[in-house]
């Protein structure tokens, strides 16, 4: 609980050192939970960080109460990408030299990575006000102290694999965690990877690696799964890969892109953005102070135009990052949505184009055609849980396909406690029928991200107040969600249990 309120306020450990007039030693051990200490260096240390360490009673998960059947109004900025940020940070592992993220999203699932990060020894802090991330790695990682539980925590740590292999010839990671989506391989990873010498051995709950400096590439990769993370990782792997690598069937998708935005920075040549053949002219040593700024997250945007949608509100959404919602808007054109695009302008990576979005109370019909994800430029895998609550709210039938996850069309199902019509076919397909009539529930958070925010949506459609419990899962992807959708007319409450 010390170490997330201090990482919440932006310090370092030398910074809530000084405000305790102790070592930043002392501090480490008091994170690690090997040192005991007193009520009174407790109530301190929450005075410091202005962080309720302690309080009469237990203080258990988060939740949300919200008083539904409230239209919303007025304009909204989209954060900056989840997926994208998390990739940097994973990326800055490249770098012996200073690297400067711009406007990182301020979520569970960067805290959990920061956490890794500072474990091995990386220094990251917030600056500019807790807008922007420094990072600066040790001429050594300490890899044997890797924060095993942080690991755990977020599928984004598989991405260690294609940096740390440039850094030693043996390492250890956890198993990757994150939100219960089922059975995800990694093999695809395995695949990529041992092309540039790196053989895994999974035992004991760790991905054991070896590297052999001395293979290479001898041909083109082609990626036996077009997902966006194995990309992410053949190009963090190529990166420092002395020569051309080429890599085909690799995911175009919006992370993607930043990465390769970003590795372009430090000196890395990368031909074929926005296609699925990359070309990379690796650098076999790195050490430059780089500036990024990642772009927008359109999954956010989606969401955004989804409350406006289940709320029957119009709303203004800034910032969107078009280029990655042309099919999902051309569907919603289908179904009957009124909305206005504004003129295209750049994201401050220079890359990306951003549009503003109005998006006004519509009478929808349901698509002729069923709703499934593609690659990009398909329709983006983790929108696909928003046309469930978009679906309730048109008329007529819609058949919602979600064949790359296991579980996740089951958590679809929990819509119908807030009055939907949500029939589970098989565990991939849901038939949707609307219009709603939504009504208020109390229920647990569903264990995947998108469809947890789905649920919220519907209760802030339905009359009457709704509690959805236990929320860190939103908390991993989304910074402030319910601040600022009560800054747009939502009433939504975070409580905890006492």
């Amino acid at each position: 609980m010390i170490r997330d309120a201090r990482q919440h306020r932006g310090w370092t450990q030398l910074q809530l050192a000084d405000a305790l007039a102790t070592s930043q030693s002392a501090v480490n051990r008091i994170e690690r939970g090997n040192q005991n200490i007193s009520l009174e260096m407790i109530a301190r240390i929450g005075e410091a960080l202005d962080s309720e360490i302690v309080s009469l009673g237990y203080a258990g998960p988060m939740h949300l109460r919200v008083v539904g059947g409230r239209r919303l109004s007025g304009s909204i900025d989209v954060k900056t990408s989840k997926n994208a940020c998390v990739a940097l940070l994973c990326a800055s592992l490249l770098n012996s030299g200073r690297t400067i993220l711009r406007k990182v999203a301020r979520i569970e699932e960067v805290y959990r990575i920061l956490e890794v990060l500072a474990s091995i020894g990386v220094r990251a802090r917030w600056i500019n006000e807790g807008n922007d991330l420094e990072i600066i790695p040790p001429a050594r990682l300490e890899l044997e102290a890797m924060d095993t539980d942080a690991a755990r925590r977020t599928r984004s740590v598989i991405m260690f694999l294609g940096p740390l292999m440039h850094r030693t010839d043996q390492f250890n990671i956890p198993y990757a965690g994150g939100c219960d989506l089922g059975t995800r391989t990694v093999q695809p990873h395995m695949s990529a990877l041992r092309h540039f010498g790196l053989d895994i051995t999974a035992t004991g709950g760790f991905y054991h690696a070896r590297v052999d400096p001395t293979v290479s590439p001898s041909r083109a990769i082609v990626l036996t799964e077009r997902g966006d993370t194995v990309t992410e990782n053949a190009l963090l792997a190529a990166a420092r890969h002395d020569g051309v690598t080429v890599i085909r069937n690799a995911s175009s998708n919006y992370m993607v892109q930043d990465l390769c935005f970003f590795l372009e920075q430090l000196g890395v040549k990368v031909e074929g953005i926005g296609t699925t053949t990359l070309t990379v002219h690796g650098v076999p040593d790195i050490e430059c102070d780089v500036d990024y700024s990642p772009s927008e997250d359109p999954v956010e945007a989606m969401s955004l135009l989804a409350a406006a949608v289940v709320t029957s509100s119009e709303l203004t959404i800034c910032r969107v990052p078009v280029e990655f919602l042309e099919i999902e808007l051309a569907v919603l054109e289908e179904m009957g949505l009124d909305h206005d695009r504004g003129g295209e302008y750049a994201a401050a990576n220079g890359r990306t184009r951003l549009v503003d979005l109005t998006v006004r109370p519509s009478k929808l019909v349901s698509p002729i055609d069923k709703i499934h994800p593609m690659p990009f430029p398909g329709l983006n895998i983790d929108n696909v849980p928003f046309f469930a609550a978009i679906a309730a709210a048109a008329q007529g039938s819609t058949l919602i396909h979600d064949w790359v996850y296991d579980n996740r069309a089951i958590y679809l199902t929990e819509l119908t406690r807030l009055g939907a019509s949500v029939k589970l076919l098989d565990p991939h397909r849901v038939l949707v029928e609307g219009p709603t009539r939504w009504r208020s529930a109390e229920m647990m958070c569903p264990p995947a991200l998108r469809p947890a925010v789905v649920v919220l949506l519907a209760m802030m459609a339905a009359e009457g107040t709704s509690v959805l419990r236990n929320v860190y899962v939103i908390n991993r992807g989304y910074e402030d969600l319910a601040e600022r959708l009560n800054a747009l007319g939502a009433r939504i409450e975070t409580f905890r249990d006492i």
